[in-house]
């Protein structure tokens, strides 16, 4: 197989812009892409919210025009090397300069901006050109249907393949049929069923879906999942329609900078080999969130937006039953008023049980990760999450809920056999999940040997990115 060139397309990536899982998978994707022998190169947004320290890097490439409907907009192209892996960044202070990535009335406007000069960048990278251009989420979703439209007779462009991954079906960006001519230039025929129309708006979503060469999704269980109502967000026909085209391949994690072996926001590093040190993490942690200093007890970790999507209403309907467990809880994540006055709440009621850190911090994120003995993860619906296997990867154990990537990443403990990596229950029920953490707790205060090798097992667990990045060089392959 030739050496595949791949353009990466996004709007986030870690550590420049990170808002969720998309960031995560960003970096660590095109560098274990790199691994297996594809030519990855990402390209993103130059937004506002970038660290100063990564801006002073960049170089600047050049500048072009890129047309926005009726008009044309400035567009500069910067470069950065990071981590072995070349980024580019789109310049447009009108668009881009702001601190969040999305949110904004003018999002339309914005990611139809983005798609037109992800394929106008294509001209002046400098010796690259794309055989793939990857997209991920609804914010890329116009880049497969404008090249179509517009590039298809231009010989630099001919050849370029396009694959489209859902990372969530839930946010699909759907605007005024306005947008068409007003915004992406084109005619009134794409609004139809069978291309771009979605109810009385038009789907960036749907027009990934339709106009990529190749749809995947971040599990094997998910891309089952969105072929039913339940899941599929009023797009479950479409996914049937596509058939073969949809592939689930599971997310990874980055095992450079996710390892408590090196872990420099960890309080004490650890590892299989000094399992022991890990409950120095806990104490420490409890000095720092004014919780009871006690190794011995069991305490829950949760890191989490705080939404609805993630199961918090299962925990608020049994959040006093928990508390009557003898745990520790501590929480990180914003989200939802509700779920924040709730853990606020408790915390104030529960101080000596309860840590609400309502706030957003990778370090203490770590700690955290570091700390717990049981990482809380009961989501209604889960893509694929990151959270479980970095809770794994630091020897924290899972409870979660049957769904998405969690089915395919975490298996159910079995005491007798001392088989499996969390602690898994099917329904989404409140008790369910109760019943499951308080016989998590019963086996961590009276069957030590059968946690520790539950805590092996889960620290084993192969959550590594190079089998994905395999069956991603693959999916391109197939498609050249």
């Amino acid at each position: 197989m030739k050496n595949i060139n791949l353009l990466f397309a996004t709007s986030e990536a870690d550590p420049f812009l990170k808002v969720g899982g998309l960031g995560d998978v960003s970096l660590a994707l095109p560098k274990a892409l790199k691994k297996v022998g594809v030519n990855a190169k990402v390209i993103l947004p130059k937004n506002g919210n970038i660290p100063q320290k990564f801006v002073d890097k960049m170089n600047f490439i050049g500048d072009f025009t890129v047309p926005v409907g009726w008009r044309n907009q400035y567009a500069g192209l910067f470069h950065c090397e990071h981590d072995g892996v070349d980024f580019y960044f789109i310049d447009n202070e009108y668009y881009f300069k702001r601190h969040v990535p999305y949110g904004h009335y003018d999002d339309g406007e914005i990611f139809s901006f983005y798609c037109r000069a992800v394929l106008e960048a294509v001209r002046i990278i400098p010796n690259f050109i794309p055989d793939v251009i990857h997209c991920n989420d609804w914010h890329t979703g116009m880049i497969p249907v404008l090249l179509k439209a517009f590039y298809k007779e231009d010989n630099l462009f001919k050849n370029i393949k396009t694959v489209f991954t859902i990372h969530n079906l839930k946010y699909q960006g759907v605007f005024s049929p306005n947008i068409l001519g007003e915004l992406l230039g084109l005619d009134g025929s794409y609004y139809s069923e069978d291309k771009l129309k979605f109810y009385d708006g038009v789907s960036f979503m749907k027009g990934g879906l339709i106009y990529s060469d190749v749809v995947t999704t971040v599990s094997e269980t998910y891309s089952k999942e969105i072929t039913y109502p339940f899941y599929g967000e009023k797009l479950d026909g479409l996914i049937i329609e596509l058939g073969d085209k949809v592939h689930g391949i599971v997310n990874g994690i980055d095992y450079n900078l996710y390892d408590p072996r090196k872990d420099d926001k960890l309080f004490t590093k650890f590892g299989l080999s000094n399992l022991k040190k890990k409950a120095v993490n806990k104490t420490e942690l409890q000095k720092r969130l004014g919780l009871p200093v006690d190794e011995n007890i069991f305490m829950v970790g949760l890191v989490s937006r705080l939404v609805s999507q993630k199961g918090l209403d299962l925990i608020k309907s049994v959040m006093d039953d928990i508390l009557n467990i003898n745990l520790q809880f501590v929480v990180l994540g914003t989200g939802d008023v509700q779920y924040e006055d709730l853990f606020n709440y408790y915390s104030y009621t529960h101080e000596d049980k309860l840590s609400a850190n309502i706030t957003f911090s990778d370090e203490l994120a770590r700690k955290i990760y570091g700390a717990s003995d049981l990482f809380l993860m009961p989501s209604l619906f889960e893509p694929c999450g990151i959270g479980q296997l970095t809770a794994m990867r630091y020897g924290t154990i899972p409870l979660v809920r049957e769904t998405g990537g969690l089915k395919d990443t975490v298996s159910d403990f079995d005491k007798t056999t001392l088989k499996g990596t969390g602690f898994v229950f099917q329904n989404y029920n409140a008790h369910d999940m109760l019943f499951k953490l308080e016989a998590a707790a019963e086996i961590f205060y009276k069957n030590k040997k059968a946690w520790t090798a539950l805590t092996r097992s889960a620290m084993k667990y192969n959550s590594e990115w190079k089998e994905s990045a395999k069956k991603y060089k693959s999916l391109y392959g197939g498609i050249l």
